[in-house]
């Protein structure tokens, strides 16, 4: 992956405020720290999202590699996890079929979410994505509290 030149101007808004900027000078030192750090936030809570989504935000992406990005931040995160629970016998071995099933809706998600991300801006792919990462943090927040 890498930055194109037509990226997001730093005063193009997010979801909520001004997105910041990582130069690509501090990209080799500040990336392994973001691994590190969203290591020991994924081993504590199991959420897999704060901070690699904003940091991989700052790194200016296309679309698509931003996609590409998310996806490959988030299925390291699922397996490095995967095998924690199964090292300390936290996952139930009982459910794997029926993880594996759910494997399908979420391709077909990704084949829609593709043909989606191609008819839509830039700008509107962005506040999209990011309300769906913000309402799943919503449920993930309500249900540990319910």
């Amino acid at each position: 992956m890498s930055r194109k030149a037509s990226r997001l101007t730093r005063t193009e808004p997010t979801l909520f405020a001004k997105p910041f900027h990582v130069s690509a000078r501090w990209e080799p030192w500040l990336s392994p720290v973001i691994g590190l750090a969203t290591g020991l936030v994924t081993d504590a809570t199991g959420v897999f999202v704060i901070p690699p989504v904003p940091y991989i935000q700052s790194l200016d992406f296309e679309r698509d590699d931003l996609v590409q990005a998310l996806g490959l931040s988030f299925t390291v995160s699922m397996i490095a996890l995967a095998i924690e629970l199964f090292w300390h016998g936290a996952a139930p071995t009982g459910s794997l079929l029926a993880s594996t099933l759910a494997v399908i809706p979420a391709l077909i998600g990704m084949a829609v979410g593709q043909v989606i991300r191609t008819q839509i801006s830039r700008l509107l792919f962005r506040r999209i994505l990011f309300s769906f990462l913000l309402l799943l943090g919503l449920e993930m927040t309500l249900r540990g509290l319910l």
